[in-house]
């Protein structure tokens, strides 16, 4: 048996004594892990700085304080998610009660993405913990530090046949999936996306996919183009277009688009100055193989703005494009970078069927002030989620499902939707024995027409 293959079992034997199901056992860790936290504040922003040039306020508001706002909502409202729900029962079922339980899948594996490395575990692991299971958790190799941190967080206050951190060189990602385990959560790209689903597909294991895909942007007409540019230079530029849910290009009315496309340039130099890729706020691109894909995107399309890159520092500027073609490169695959092509259309319909070719988007989002336009955005377009006159901030409530749809992915997180992807709901019926209706034992005869009367 390997080293995994024992940790494995020692998690499996630890889920089976059900410590982990106690309401209490998890709020104190789940505290803990908020003390943890805050008491390695610092530490996590450092990590976050050497490993993507991530600013301290960027740091703290998507990755320390995104994950303290869940802990703190979860702890707040777990009592009452765990609680068994009595169900109406039918009239067939005489003498008999109906309850939903809400129970854990068992040992869980949590495999996050480099982007946001310290979010996009924790969120995760903390659903897992509220809903009583226990964890493997394998961060991105592509952030060390981050990786350090919170190896030394977990480690620090949880057993690891509760919750293990797997380092990058004790097993590859590929090989772990060949474990069985009862429920994983994949953040990632299509791609691998993909791999992943087909090696839980090997032991029916059930599983959700975080992934991304190209996230349109509607602008139209009647938008108030210095506020929609404001907005969307944020969404796109925050780190550095490293986002699952950044805008990836934009279809806007031709009788606004140079107008947008000013804007967007001023909200540009607002944001980060005259020389982005010497600010030392701006975040760089994660690592070499990323930067070269991103240039090579460039290639060949009419850049409007920025353009300029740093290949020792791995900075691209935030770039906008026009006149791009719907067959070109960098309209096949998501960018996940600071590059925004920008489409003109002349009629919204033409939009519309722009998105309706493609497969469905992780995001998308509209800047409009017509209410006809806005209905027709949520009732014709299918998204996983969006926002109408902003960008990404329909992630940042746990009152709200975050989540794909199609090959952008499917199940959701944040909240109580985070603690019901790690539950599973268990329908148990309970019979009174004072009572037993005979109908439905044979012989049937003549006891169909008193059946139909039931129905």
């Amino acid at each position: 048996m390997s080293n995994f293959e024992n940790h494995l079992a020692g998690q499996r034997s630890f889920f089976a004594k059900t410590i982990t199901k106690s309401v209490t056992f998890r709020i104190t860790h789940l505290k803990k892990l908020k003390t943890t936290i805050k008491n390695n504040e610092q530490a996590i922003l450092n990590a976050l700085k050497k490993d993507l040039n991530k600013s301290e306020f960027e740091s703290y508001a998507a990755e320390v304080g995104f994950v303290l706002s869940e802990i703190d909502y979860t702890i707040k409202n777990l009592p009452k998610w765990v609680k068994p729900k009595k169900v109406r029962t039918p009239i067939t079922h005489f003498y008999s009660t109906s309850t939903i339980h809400p129970e854990p899948y068992g040992v869980v594996l949590i495999m996050s993405p480099w982007n946001y490395p310290f979010q996009l575990t924790m969120v995760p692991l903390i659903s897992a913990i509220a809903a009583g299971n226990t964890a493997v958790v394998k961060p991105s190799r592509f952030t060390p530090n981050v990786y350090e941190i919170i190896q030394r967080i977990i480690s620090e206050i949880f057993n690891e046949n509760y919750v293990k951190v797997i380092a990058s060189d004790e097993i590859s990602s590929e090989h772990l999936l060949d474990y069985k385990f009862d429920y994983i959560f994949f953040t990632g790209s299509t791609r691998v996306g993909k791999i992943v689903m087909g090696k839980a597909a090997e032991h029916l294991t059930p599983l959700t996919l975080e992934l991304g895909g190209k996230s349109p942007c509607i602008v139209d007409r009647t938008a108030n183009l210095k506020l929609a540019a404001r907005q969307i230079i944020w969404g796109k530029t925050l780190n550095a277009g490293q986002t699952c849910v950044a805008p990836d290009y934009i279809l806007v009315d031709e009788m606004v688009k140079d107008l947008l496309i000013d804007c967007m340039k001023k909200e540009i130099v607002s944001l980060w100055g005259e020389n982005p890729n010497s600010n030392n706020e701006y975040v760089r691109i994660i690592n070499e193989k990323h930067f070269n894909r991103l240039i090579g995107l460039m290639n060949n399309e009419a850049i409007v703005f920025g353009g300029k890159s740093d290949s020792s520092s791995l900075h691209i500027e935030p770039t906008i494009l026009e006149n791009v073609e719907l067959n070109s490169p960098i309209m096949q695959e998501e960018i996940f970078g600071p590059i925004l092509p920008v489409i003109s259309f002349k009629v919204i319909d033409d939009a519309f069927q722009i998105i309706l070719n493609r497969s469905k988007p992780l995001a998308l989002y509209g800047f409009t002030t017509d209410k006809t336009i806005k209905k027709r955005i949520i009732q014709e377009l299918s998204f996983g989620g969006g926002c109408i006159n902003e960008t990404l901030m329909h992630l940042a409530t746990p009152y709200m499902p975050f989540g794909g749809i199609g090959d952008s992915g499917f199940g959701s997180c944040h909240g109580k939707f985070g603690f019901d992807t790690f539950t599973h709901y268990k329908s148990v019926l309970q019979k009174s024995n004072a009572f037993d209706i005979p109908l439905r034992y044979a012989p049937y005869k003549n006891k169909l027409s008193i059946l139909k009367k039931l129905f």
